[in-house]
């Protein structure tokens, strides 16, 4: 048997989306593109699609605990990802695993609702995720609605958009990108702050309604830093990945547009 040509492990910890376009099986849809071995934690089982969530069971918090042990148990992951956590207990065994046993600082979508309008982390959970996980965050990566929920602010300029991120920065993760996707009209924007200095990471904006664009910008973030790259370098190249999936993004059924995970350029 040929010995494993794997360099590179990613954990993601997220909510699982049977129609694949999102959470976990996008992150691992992700990370397999990119050449880097997936682990998963789930914290959500949710019964959607991609236009509609019908029902969540939220994973006990002591069995999101087990899943991230077991397998850190075996190898420590190079990097992880968080998306979807759905109340302040999972934050706060989340937050209190990753500290425990001492892993990496990992990249984290604040997945807050669902783009067909389901909450998908309580007030609560908002709260536990200021307190308790962003001060261990190497970077997390809302959108304009986000970045609006967790600083209090109504974003609709670049200006707010510089004013949220150094709000976001104070409150305790190391870095901040606001993306731009719901913002500009022929550009996608994104923003990075690290608390010293602003980067922009522009696109052509592609019409279409793409599910699941976050999961895999927030993903192909972990993936390029565990495959070793800089902060920068890991968001420039996950901009790029995720533009090409949303270029040739497919339509199964009567849902919304997916991304092409696999066609996208590494």
């Amino acid at each position: 048997m040929a010995r494993s040509q794997v360099k590179s492990v990613v954990l993601t910890i997220a909510g699982s989306d049977p129609g694949g376009g999102a959470g976990i099986q996008a992150d691992l849809k992700t990370f397999a593109a990119l050449g880097v071995y997936g682990y998963s934690a789930i914290t959500e089982v949710i019964a959607q699609n991609s236009s509609t969530v019908g029902k969540i069971t939220v994973v006990a918090p002591s069995m999101i605990a087990a899943q991230i042990e077991i397998v850190a148990r075996e190898r420590r992951p190079d990097s992880i990802k968080i998306g979807a956590l759905g109340n302040a207990a999972a934050v706060r065994i989340v937050a209190r695993t990753i500290r425990d046993l001492k892993l990496t600082a990992p990249v984290i979508d604040p997945v807050m609702v669902s783009s067909a309008g389901v909450r998908l982390l309580d007030r609560a959970g908002e709260r536990a995720l200021v307190k308790d996980l962003l001060p261990i965050v190497r970077v997390l990566t809302p959108n304009i609605l986000e970045a609006g929920a967790l600083t209090g602010m109504e974003i609709a300029d670049e200006a707010q958009v510089r004013t949220a991120a150094r709000r976001i920065v104070e409150m305790g993760t190391r870095a901040v990108i606001i993306k731009g996707g719901h913002r500009g009209s022929t550009e996608s924007v994104d923003v990075m702050f690290d608390g010293r200095r602003f980067r922009e990471f522009r696109a052509p904006r592609v019409r279409g309604d793409v599910h699941g664009t976050g999961c895999a910008f927030s993903a192909a973030i972990a993936a390029y830093l565990a495959r070793g790259a800089d902060l920068e370098t890991a968001v420039r190249s996950a901009k790029r990945y995720v533009t090409a999936a949303i270029m040739r993004a497919f339509r199964l059924g009567k849902g919304r547009l997916l991304p092409a995970h696999f066609v996208a350029r590494r």
